[in-house]
C-alpha cells in the first residue's frame, strides 16, 4: 500500500513572522485580500497586529469577522457571499480552529461552487479545484488548521459536526508566531494544548500511522509534554515551543488520521457547544486507557517523550499505565475539567451521542475496534 503526504508549500516560525504576511501577498500579486477572523480578535487587538503590516505595505483589504466558535454552515455561506461581493482574491485567516476551518471551507466553495450546499463536503470531498488562496496566521497552539487538509464544521440543524478532508483546501502560507499567541487566557491555552497532544498521541496509534508520520508524532508529543505547563503559565519561550509542537502535530495527524477521542468529542462541541480543544482534553486519559492493549510498545515509545523515569526498562504493562499517567497528571496539571458532566452533558443524552461518536469519520481509525455500546460506557465513566 503507498503512503501519501500532503503538506503546505511554505511555513515560517518564530516571532515576528507575521510581518511576512504582507509580503507574501504582494510577492505572489494579490490585490483583494479578504482577512477571516472572529469579532473578539479583532476587538481585542490580535488582527491589527497583522493588518498593521499591510496597511504599511498600502495592501488594500477588507474583513469578514463573523466567525463563531464551532462554525456552522450558515456561518460559510455568509463567508462565501462577503468574499464574492468583494471580490476577494485570497484569504488572510486569522485565529484559532474556528476562523481557518471556515476560511478553508468559505475558499473551497468559492472555486468549486457545486459545493454550496456546505454539507456536501463532507467525508473526502471530490472537489476539482484547488481553493481560493489561503495564508493562515494561528492564534492558538492546538489545531495545526494551518497546516492540515481537515477542517470541522457544525451541522446546527442536525445537532452534529461533520469533518472534510480534503487536499485542495490546505493554506499555501503559514505564519507560526508566538506573539499572536501571547493573548490566549490559560483555559485557552490549556484546551488546545490538549488537543495539540490528542493530535500527537491519536495520530501516532492510528491505524494509518506509518514510520514518517510516527517521526513527527513522537517528537511532537516530547515538545509538548515538555511545554505545556509553561506555556499555561503564559512564558513566552514555551508558547513558541507549543506552536511548533502543534505544527508538527499537524503534519503527520493530517495524513494518517485520528481516533475515538475526537470521535466523541465532536457531538460534544455539536450538542453542547463545548470549545473542541476541552472536549478532547477531557476525553484524552480515558480513551488512552480503554485503548492501551491495543498498541503494541507506542505506549512505551509515549511514556519515554515524555519524560518517565524508567520507562525503557518497564515491562509493556507498566510502560502503558505509565504512559496514560503521565497523560492523565499533565490534563490535572492544567486544569482540565475531570468529568464531561461539568460541561453540561446529560445523561439521558448519551445513547444518541455515542451513535454520532460512532459514525463519525475519525472513529474508524482507532487501534481498536469499538461499538455503540462501549463507547456510552467511556462515556458514562466519563460523567
Amino acid at each position: 500500500m503507498a503512503n501519501r503526504m500532503i503538506l503546505n508549500e511554505t511555513s515560517y516560525f518564530g516571532k515576528g513572522a507575521v510581518a511576512n504576511v504582507a509580503t507574501e501577498i504582494l510577492a505572489r500579486g494579490f490585490k483583494k485580500p479578504v482577512i477571516v477572523t472572529d469579532a473578539d480578535l479583532v476587538k481585542f487587538g490580535v488582527v491589527e497586529m497583522v493588518t498593521k503590516h499591510l496597511d504599511e505595505k498600502g495592501i488594500s483589504y477588507v474583513t469578514y469577522d463573523g466567525i463563531v466558535p464551532n462554525p456552522t454552515i450558515e456561518n460559510v455561506q455568509d463567508g462565501v457571499a462577503f468574499v464574492e461581493a468583494n471580490q476577494g482574491d485570497c484569504i488572510v485567516a486569522i485565529g484559532g480552529g474556528s476562523p481557518i476551518d471556515t476560511a478553508k471551507a468559505i475558499a473551497i466553495i468559492v472555486k468549486n461552487p457545486e459545493f454550496s450546499d456546505v454539507i456536501s463536503l463532507e467525508g473526502i470531498a471530490d472537489t476539482k479545484n484547488p481553493c481560493l488562496p489561503i495564508l493562515a496566521v494561528p492564534t492558538t497552539s492546538g489545531t495545526a488548521a494551518e497546516v492540515t487538509i481537515n477542517y470541522v464544521i457544525t451541522d446546527k440543524a442536525n445537532n452534529r459536526k461533520f469533518v472534510c478532508v480534503d487536499p485542495h483546501d490546505i493554506p499555501i502560507v503559514a505564519f507560526v508566531d508566538s506573539d499572536m499567541m501571547m493573548g490566549m487566557p490559560k483555559a485557552l491555552c490549556a484546551a488546545t494544548g490538549m488537543d495539540a497532544m490528542t493530535h500527537a498521541i491519536e495520530g501516532y496509534i492510528t491505524q494509518g500511522a506509518w514510520e514518517m508520520t510516527d517521526m513527527l508524532h513522537i517528537k511532537a508529543i516530547e515538545i509538548i509534554g515538555a511545554s505545556l505547563r509553561d506555556s499555561v503559565d503564559g512564558c513566552q519561550e514555551a508558547r513558541e515551543k507549543m506552536a511548533l509542537g502543534q505544527y508538527i502535530a499537524g503534519m503527520g495527524f493530517s495524513n494518517v488520521g485520528l481516533g475515538l477521542v475526537h470521535g466523541m468529542a465532536h457531538p460534544l462541541s455539536a450538542w453542547y457547544n463545548v470549545p473542541h480543544g476541552v472536549a478532547c482534553a477531557a476525553l484524552l486519559p480515558s480513551v488512552m486507557k480503554y485503548n492501551k492493549d491495543y498498541t503494541g510498545e507506542k505506549y512505551r515509545d509515549i511514556a519515554i517523550a515524555l519524560n518517565v523515569p524508567g520507562a525503557d526498562a518497564m515491562s509493556l504493562e507498566e510502560a502503558r499505565d505509565a504512559a496514560c499517567a503521565a497523560i492523565d497528571k499533565l490534563s490535572k496539571d492544567v486544569g482540565i475539567p475531570a468529568t464531561i458532566s461539568e460541561l453540561g452533558v446529560k445523561a439521558e443524552d448519551l445513547d444518541k451521542i455515542a451513535e454520532d461518536a460512532f459514525r463519525d469519520v475519525c472513529t474508524p481509525g482507532n487501534p481498536r475496534e469499538t461499538n455503540i455500546e462501549e463507547i456510552i460506557g467511556l462515556y458514562k465513566a466519563l460523567m
